[in-house]
């Protein structure tokens, strides 16, 4: 049975990485995040997160359902375990060029070693603009998050299990 995550650990962390720099570059807004589920949100807008044919870069829904995927998994490990995206697919299934897109992340099965995530993109309205699943590797006493930010000389959160 999983221990209940703190909330103050979970708004700090949101708080973090709402600013940190590839996140801020594409506008991306972490909504929500529990064991097993992530929601983060995109304002969009031509030209850009555009490519050259005057729609949406697919790589930005990629970004997308790699982030949430991965943050799905974090509320479920412990503090001293981390991971990497081992293999990344996506589906572009619809075009938008403007408004606020809302990209969900949700754990299918986490194992020893192996985690499996899937996600989708949708609008604000709730057409399906893309579907990703996600196969992220469990490193044990490597980049974890507390690692992470020690190196980066950014103060603890508070602690992640009640």
């Amino acid at each position: 049975m999983s221990r209940p995550i703190n909330p103050q650990h979970i708004q700090a962390l949101m708080d973090l990485l709402n600013h940190a720099p590839y996140f801020s570059l594409l506008g991306m807004e972490f909504q929500a995040m529990e064991p097993g589920y992530c929601r983060l949100a995109l304002p969009l807008s031509y030209p850009r997160h555009g490519n050259a044919f005057g729609s949406i870069h697919g790589g930005v829904y990629s970004s997308l359902i790699d982030t949430v995927a991965y943050w799905a998994a974090y509320c479920q490990m412990e503090e001293t375990q981390g991971y990497t995206s081992l293999d990344l697919s996506v589906t572009n299934l619809g075009m938008v060029q403007s408004g606020w897109i809302i990209a969900e992340g949700r754990v299918l099965r986490s194992g020893r070693s192996i985690c499996l995530a899937e996600a989708t993109v949708k609008t604000g309205a709730g057409k399906l603009l893309a579907h990703g699943t996600s196969k992220l590797m469990l490193l044990e006493g490597k980049q974890s998050l507390r690692t992470l930010l020690a190196a980066e000389g950014v103060p603890p959160l508070p602690p992640k299990f009640l």
